[in-house]
């Protein structure tokens, strides 16, 4: 593989770039680790600047199925440009993409963090037993369903999702509802919603609010390591 890598996903700028920042010519405006980018910026996630991308000449863009469009990514493809897009549901599968990018696509040795994130979740307890909902999104309202890789970390942590077994992955239910739904916890990450102490638990009274990172929650990267520890303090802090 050649040495001119676009990415469209702010946890895979992150892997890349911690691995081997050379190799990265550009990534999108949310890409905002590690600080300090020195690189071109070719727009956002859901609407990448096709033709930017294209003058950068890359040899791989990165992409995610879940986080960029699939019309954009046949676009880059139509452009010429090869794109690796990558298929993250749950841990497992995030450390055998993560692998298979650096490693398999890159021919990168396969690096020390990478490591240290699977052995950071390996033989985990949980932290404890709360039946909670995780809104990622207000105005509506929706939450963490099925299937999610933030919902399979908060598994692993002993957070049992009340709505794990919904239909949809994001699905949108009423405040209403969600404060009936009989929880221990309501947990709020800052991304992609930026839920604060002043946004957020004031719509559920009486019930405890875990304010949590949004990128150790739903990042696959360098932050997979510490991950547990923060989450963990986090629900701890909380209940």
């Amino acid at each position: 593989m050649g040495q001119r890598v676009v990415s469209l996903v702010p946890s895979l700028t992150e892997a890349v770039a911690e691995t081997r920042p050379g190799l990265l010519v550009g990534a999108t405006d949310w890409c905002t680790r590690p600080a300090g980018l020195d690189l071109v910026r070719v727009g956002g996630t859901k609407n990448p600047d096709v033709a930017a991308i294209t003058a950068l000449r890359p040899d791989l863009v990165l992409a995610n199925e879940e986080e960029n469009r699939a019309p954009d990514l046949a676009a880059l493809r139509a452009a010429g440009l090869e794109v690796l897009v990558t298929e993250i549901r749950d841990l497992p599968q995030a450390l055998r993409e993560l692998d298979r990018l650096l490693v398999g696509a890159l021919g990168l040795a396969r690096p020390g963090w990478l490591d240290a994130a699977e052995a950071a979740w390996t033989g985990l307890g949980p932290a404890g037993e709360w039946r909670a909902f995780v809104p990622v999104w207000r105005r509506p309202w929706m939450v963490l369903g099925r299937d999610t890789f933030a919902g399979d970390l908060f598994a692993r942590l002993g957070v049992r999702n009340v709505y794990a077994g919904h239909a949809e992955r994001y699905p949108r239910v009423p405040a209403e509802e969600l404060a009936a739904a009989g929880c221990d916890l309501v947990v709020l990450p800052d991304e992609p919603y930026r839920f604060t102490a002043q946004d957020g638990p004031e719509a559920f009274p009486g019930l405890p609010a875990a304010l949590v990172s949004g990128r150790h929650l739903t990042w696959y990267g360098p932050s997979l390591a510490e991950a547990p520890a923060v989450l963990a303090a986090a629900l701890r802090a909380a209940h």
